[in-house]
């Protein structure tokens, strides 16, 4: 999420969220908010088959449409090219995708169990 500060916390509390439910699933999490000059892949995360690059698009609901619907065209150009980046510079036989994750919590950081909406091969 961009924005001041209580957006970024609030942001990154949703990726943490996100993280930890994709290491109970037995995945491994190998970066988060990995940076290039492309753009920014929030998690890169990998489980024997496949490696995951993760959008976290945390809203409270979906009043304002479904997290999903704000990765863009242009957004998802910057990610694959970030996401082409990674694999130039750290090549793997793993199976590459672009997921995106949307993370729903009412009461922001205070929201207890957050809803998870994991979308594989989302674009």
């Amino acid at each position: 999420m961009s924005g001041g500060g209580k957006s970024r916390s609030l942001g990154q509390w949703g990726e943490r969220m996100v993280a930890s439910a994709l290491q109970a699933q037995g995945w491994s999490i190998l970066e988060c908010n990995y940076r290039c000059r492309y753009g920014e892949v929030d998690i890169i995360a990998e489980n024997g088959t496949y490696l995951a690059f993760v959008e976290v698009k945390l809203r409270k609901d979906r009043r304002h449409g479904a997290g999903r619907e704000w990765v863009t065209g242009a957004k998802q150009h910057r990610l694959r090219a970030t996401a082409e980046h990674y694999l130039m510079t750290h090549p793997t036989h793993l199976q590459p995708r672009m997921d995106v994750a949307e993370i729903y919590a009412p009461e922001g950081m205070e929201t207890s169990s957050p809803h998870i909406n994991y979308l594989e091969n989302a674009f």
